[in-house]
């Protein structure tokens, strides 16, 4: 499986595009519509209410701040500078403003004025700043004052490391590897070396010395030998002796780039995810070209539920691009959230298609047509995902459990039992595999005391989840132990009250140790909860007429007096 790294954090930062949105008496309407669509992150619908109130005087602060964000969330660079300039010289102004036209210097490459701004601004933290100015120098060929500005950002406290590594970035830059890599082998290593980018900078600079086999050496232990198309495309240069083009930042505009793209991505998971994407969308600003930025944009868009603009950022990345297989794959994520799952289902056909050998398109693929109850393309595709893993890892233990399922819904239950008990091998105690196995066993009135066990053991790992708790209690209802299924079935349907299965189950309970009365209330609540993909609609109404003593003889089953007895 690939190898994650964890992302950079940066100690000491305080940043906040997002100022308070005050109430406004006029025009309720519009405000009112407009932070709604705020709240969640529709930015589109968002600037058509904000623009409004602001093409009529009637944005505050808090509004403007709000259309700024709006528009550089869309990518709209242009409306996002009419509306910072207009904000720029209020005393107030927030954070988004400064950051916005700090990025118009530097897309201008004019960086004597993005200093002018720098020093006029109060809203951009320690770190940004310091770093932005030493960029900035760098621009204006003043490497010898950049380093110095670079070194003083390294005395604060926690962002060594951070400042090093754009340190490192601007030596290499101007062609002192020895410089660079002195750096990236030093003190903050193990920091820069904390992020994939940190990684590839090192790589490039150890390529410009000639040390190839350190490269690769640093390329397997860091990715244990686990490559992407992108690394093994690196790997493969290395081995021939090919110089890697630096390209981690070409130049000052591009350092600048870098500057707003790892500090949105070290802020990810601790801040407003809207604080992250406006970083990645002005970093996509100065430099189109960077891959991760545009990522790191769609990612944000498709935590935010705005999958269409997700979509569209993925498609952003082109197919010639190193990362263009990673970008597809985020790409078919957002499509099915955005139900769109048959187109998800032709972009990872399409990858397969152009390089077989990647078992984690194969595993997306299967996903996706297990979610559409396309059992059998789904085993399919999980067997190749299967085939490309030689040597089985605990982390591997996801693509035998999704195997088992596709294959027992597919109807191959010696299949299906083989991948579950290979992913309870690979992952011992892991409940949702144990409920699988388990509750298949009941399901099929096979090994029905190992499966109370292992559904047991289940419950003892996830107590809270009704799921499978509802499985213990199918199980006793198996084993003719009624009344402690209805024990475990009550439990259940605390915790998923609407699930027509678990309702279903329970009315069954209820039949079997007389709360007949009951038991019609619970299938009629099955019903009303329907459909569901494991419940018998049409079962569970005739259950609702005849009783189920008499669904049971109608179906040649043991009566319930006989369920769980030697036969």
């Amino acid at each position: 499986m690939p190898h994650r790294l964890t992302p950079l954090r940066a100690v000491a930062l305080s940043i906040s595009l997002l100022a308070g949105y005050p109430v406004m008496a006029e025009p309720a309407g519009a405000y009112l519509a407009a932070r709604a669509a705020t709240q969640d992150d529709n930015f589109q619908a968002a600037i058509t209410y904000y623009d409004r109130l602001l093409d009529e005087g009637l944005a505050d602060m808090g509004i403007a701040d709000s259309a700024l964000t709006a528009h550089i969330a869309l990518g709209d660079y242009d409306g996002a500078v009419a509306i910072a300039k207009t904000l720029a010289a209020q005393p107030d102004a927030a954070q988004g403003v400064a950051l916005t036209l700090l990025a118009q210097a530097a897309r201008d490459g004019d960086y004597a004025k993005g200093l002018q701004l720098l020093d006029e601004s109060k809203s951009v933290g320690p770190l940004f700043a310091g770093l932005y100015r030493a960029w900035a120098l760098v621009g204006e060929g003043n490497m010898s004052d950049a380093v110095s500005e670079f070194d003083k950002v390294g005395k604060l406290q926690g962002l060594d490391g951070f400042a090093m590594y754009h340190k490192a970035l601007a030596l290499a830059q101007v062609g002192d590897y020895e410089g660079a890599e002195k750096i990236l082998s030093g003190a903050s290593k193990d920091i820069i070396h904390n992020t994939r980018r940190g990684v590839m900078t090192h790589i490039q600079v150890l390529s410009h010395l000639e040390r190839d086999g350190d490269a690769i050496a640093l390329l397997d232990d860091t990715f244990d030998g686990d490559l992407d198309p992108e690394l093994e495309a690196v790997r493969a240069k290395l081995e021939a002796g090919e110089v890697l083009t630096f390209d981690m930042a070409r130049d000052a505009r591009e350092g600048i780039a870098e500057l707003y793209f790892s500090i949105g991505a070290a802020l990810t998971g601790d801040v407003p995810q809207t604080v992250p994407l406006v970083h990645a969308r002005l970093a996509q600003w100065l430099n189109p070209a960077h891959a991760d930025a545009i990522l790191l944009t769609a990612s944000m868009l498709d935590q935010q539920g705005q999958y269409d603009l997700a979509i569209q950022a993925y498609d952003e990345i082109p197919e010639d691009n190193a990362i263009f297989f990673a970008a597809q794959m985020g790409r078919a994520d957002a499509l099915v959230k955005a139900d769109r799952a048959q187109e998800a289902t032709d972009v990872l056909n399409a990858l397969v298609q152009a390089d077989p050998d990647l078992p984690g398109v194969w595993l997306a693929l299967g996903d996706v047509e297990r979610r559409q109850q396309h059992f059998d393309k789904a085993a399919q595709a999980y067997a190749k995902a299967l085939d490309r893993i030689t040597d089985p890892d605990p982390s591997d233990w996801f693509v035998f459990y999704a195997a088992g399922i596709a294959d027992e819904r597919s109807g191959n239950w010696e299949r299906a039992e083989s991948e579950l008990k290979k992913a309870l091998e690979l992952n011992p105690g892991q409940p949702s595999v144990l409920n699988y196995l388990g509750y298949s066993y009941v399901q099929k009135g096979e090994n029905l005391e190992a499966a109370l066990e292992m559904i047991k053991e289940a419950v003892e790992a996830e107590p809270d989840s009704g799921y499978i708790v509802d499985s213990l209690g199918w199980a006793l209802f198996q084993l003719g132990r009624y009344d402690e299924a209805v024990v475990q079935m009550e439990r259940a349907i605390e915790l998923e009250s609407v699930d027509p299965l678990v309702n279903n189950h329970l009315g069954d309970a209820y039949w079997a140790v007389g709360r007949k009365r009951e038991a019609l209330f619970q299938w009629q609540r099955a019903i009303s909860f329907g459909p569901g993909d494991d419940v018998d609609m049409e079962r569970v109404q005739r259950k609702i007429d005849i009783g189920l003593d008499a669904v049971r003889a109608e179906e040649g089953a043991v009566p319930l007096s006989e369920v769980g007895q030697p036969r």
